[in-house]
């Protein structure tokens, strides 16, 4: 069935970077494991967008003790389900000669002598222990109520209750066993032992019953055979990162590329189980021959992480959106942070209105649009706004409604609304800001989903950006309900702990910049173009205003600060590229190469910030390349820097687009000259059909840079309110 399948077009794939080296190689699934403020990576061992993800559980990188390994997890960052861990005892272990890739994990435990190995099937996962004695011994623990079943044949079954609903394992062990069953904290452990000097454990997991697990099991890894297990899994994801190839760069560049690629192949996961899928969204198994995804953090993924699958994968986007049509018609709210169990209302904005904007005009049309519409517009105009919370709109989205802001307490004044989180507050800049954007994504899709007397009234909301912007100040600025400017205010720091109390994560200087849909206006706002550019380049340099460590207590999320720009926080990611609007692409180049090369290294600390599944790692991808999707909605992308001397796409259409950078080095950042498919272009962008009609983009690189390509207001990316995605597609 379709769904159980990667796409053909790939199978082909896999050829090397380098003489003998494959793309898998490059992965080094350590880089970022150690965060100096955030969460740190872990070592995901799963296959590309596929149920089951494994890694050991520990702190991050450092710590030097392994409590168990899942089964698989419940969500990226969201708690784990089952546990194993070999030994009688079951409890934590120092660990040393770790191998990490995408297919294949390695541990020794010295203390014991144990070595434990991994490999993952789609839905299922195989384990290997190997014992210094014939006393083999593995603890597999879960949940309480959560049960453990043992039968004939090394046979074992369990499920595990979590947010409302059930995972299911079952599995089987390669050799007569014995058990025992003991409930220890809030744990239940099955102790399984037998003689055997090395014990292997394949098990499949269900979210519909352990019978539908064991299904899987017998589907994906029905004999004994580690080794071809992992063979599999190691040609799959050589198909997946296959790709992109690259050439030139550094070997710690491709590491760092190939590294940030298998990143962005971690989430939605299909969760489809022969034509059947449990919904967290209901609470009922439905039969649909179509797969459906779950598990997205839209505020962090829909800036580059969905625009680069909609590139590697249109089906696969199709069938993303379409699952999310579907959580909407079973839950009546459009869901934004769609993971396992339901919606897990997180952050802010109406985001999925940008992914399915963005989808529609890159020609990914495979969905019901008209449902997806609905869904966004209720949530628009009928769901809250408030952070972190999801349903019904309360007081303050009336407010937003009639006045065109969210208002914000003055200092020292009480929270009156009582949905108000206690601790993410109103974020009332934040929250007009993005939905000022979302709002102009749902204008794009009025039209397409037949109801085009609705897009005037969505132009009119796309607008109310403007309404927090302080013009005296030329900067982002909250509003209190009567209209006035909220003061005393520092908009480094926000004027209170963390940076929610009136925007988001971020301060008042990188939310000035949040307006994607109309880079125009904002610098309408901001006095014109030329005083634009003036602001964008203090930007970057405008000192923290406190010392780093004090900033940091409060903004850490934040982190990677350039002047006043956050690397490590995704609103910030389109803002480097701004300088191609403003007539100075040079600078762009300039900024993202040294931002690549300052923050996203090769190292346990090579990513500056939270990389939420893709979020960071997208950007990476792009900027890498050499282009970026500064607005998702608009089918377009701006011209970086290429790292790299050639990168090669293969689409699942068949064809290919290569972008050439001819004397790309760390010196040679600037782009001299451009030419697409043999014609010189005078300007910075191209179009998403350039990409899928297959060509070739052709980049001449220098060390100086060449101040007129891109200089002239005819040849900027499009960037204003009244730019038509349909204008650029096909």
């Amino acid at each position: 069935m379709k769904q159980f399948l990667l796409p053909l077009v790939v199978l082909t794939l896999g050829l090397s970077v380098l003489p003998g080296r494959s793309q898998v190689e490059y992965v080094d699934p350590t880089i970022g494991g150690v965060s100096l403020f955030l969460v740190p990576t872990r070592p995901t061992v799963h296959l590309p967008n596929r149920l089951v993800r494994v890694y050991p559980l520990r702190q991050d990188q450092l710590d030097d003790q392994i409590k168990s390994f899942p089964l698989t997890i419940i969500s990226h960052r969201l708690g784990e389900l089952f546990s194993i861990m070999p030994g009688a005892s079951g409890t934590p272990a120092a660990w040393d000669q770790e191998v990490t890739t995408p297919y294949y994990y390695s541990v020794r435990f010295p203390e014991a002598m144990i070595q434990t190995e991994f490999t993952p099937a789609e839905r299922c996962g195989y384990f290997r222990f190997q014992f210094p004695s014939h006393q083999a011994a593995v603890v597999l623990a879960n949940r309480l109520p959560g049960n453990w079943t043992a039968g004939e044949g090394g046979m074992v079954s369990g499920e595990e209750n979590f947010k409302g609903m059930k995972a299911y394992v079952y599995g089987v062990f390669d050799a007569p066993m014995k058990v025992k069953t003991e409930a220890r904290g809030d744990k239940t452990r099955l102790t399984v032992s037998a003689e055997k000097k090395v014990l292997e454990f394949r098990y499949g997991i269900s979210f519909i019953s352990v019978a539908q697990a064991k299904l899987n099991l017998e589907r994906e890894i029905p004999a004994w055979g580690f080794e071809k297990i992992k063979d599999q899994a190691r040609k799959i994801w050589n198909q997946r990162l296959g790709q992109i190839q690259v050439t030139g760069g550094t070997e710690a560049q491709r590491r760092v590329f190939y590294t940030a690629l298998y990143r962005c192949s971690e989430r939605m996961i299909n969760i489809s189980e022969d034509g059947r899928y449990y919904s967290g969204y209901d609470h009922r198994v439905h039969e649909d021959s179509r797969p459906f995804y779950v598990d997205n953090w839209l505020w962090d993924t829909f800036r580059a992480l969905e625009p680069l699958q909609t590139i590697l994968d249109p089906q696969m986007q199709a069938d993303k959106i379409q699952s999310y049509v579907r959580m909407y018609e079973q839950s009546g709210w459009m869901p934004s942070f769609a993971v396992l169990w339901g919606n897990y209302a997180c952050m802010n904005g109406n985001h999925a209105a940008i992914w399915f904007a963005d989808a529609w005009f890159k020609g990914v049309r495979d969905f019901d649009v008209r449902t997806a519409y609905a869904g966004v517009k209720k949530n628009s105009l009928e769901g809250t706004k408030l952070p972190w919370r999801s349903g019904p709109k309360c007081a303050l989205d009336d407010f937003y409604n009639t006045n065109g802001y969210f208002p914000s307490l003055k200092p020292g004044e009480r929270e009156t609304e009582p949905m108000v989180d206690d601790f993410e507050k109103r974020q009332p800049v934040a929250v007009t800001q993005e939905n000022s954007y979302d709002d102009w994504a749902i204008a794009q899709l009025a039209g397409p989903a037949g109801q085009p007397q609705d897009r005037e009234l969505f132009l009119k909301r796309a607008q109310f950006y403007k309404n927090v912007f302080r013009v005296d100040k030329g900067l982002a600025w909250p509003k209190s309900a009567d209209g006035n400017w909220i003061e005393p205010l520092n908009p480094k720091l926000d004027g209170g702990p963390g940076y929610r109390n009136y925007y988001d994560e971020n301060n008042g200087w990188t939310y000035t910049w949040n307006a994607p849909h109309d880079y125009e206006g904002l610098f309408d706002l901001m006095g014109g173009k030329k005083k634009a550019l003036v602001n964008l380049d203090q930007f970057f340099r405008e000192p923290l205003g406190i010392k780093r460590n004090l900033f940091y207590v409060d903004g850490a999320n934040s982190t990677a600060m350039v002047g006043q720009f956050s690397m490590g926080n995704e609103p910030s990611l389109p803002i480097p590229y701004l300088f191609n609007r403003l007539g100075a692409p040079w600078k762009t180049q300039q900024r993202v190469r040294t931002l690549l090369e300052a923050f996203f290294t090769d190292k346990y600390s090579g990513i500056p910030g939270d990389e939420d599944g893709g979020g960071l790692s997208a950007f990476v991808v792009f900027s890498m390349m050499g282009f970026y999707p500064v607005t998702p909605g608009l089918p377009v992308y701006d011209v970086g820097s290429p790292v790299f001397e050639k990168s090669v796409i293969t689409l699942t259409n068949g064809k290919t687009f290569s972008i050439i950078a001819k004397g790309a080095s760390r010196q040679n950042q600037y782009v001299q000259s451009l030419r697409l498919n043999g014609k010189p272009l005078n300007q910075v962008w191209f179009r998403h059909a350039d990409i899928m009609n297959g060509g070739t983009l052709e980049l001449i690189m220098g060390d100086t840079p060449n101040r007129s390509l891109g200089a002239e207001p005819s040849t900027y990316p499009p960037a204003s309110l009244a730019s038509d995605p349909a204008a650029f597609w096909p």
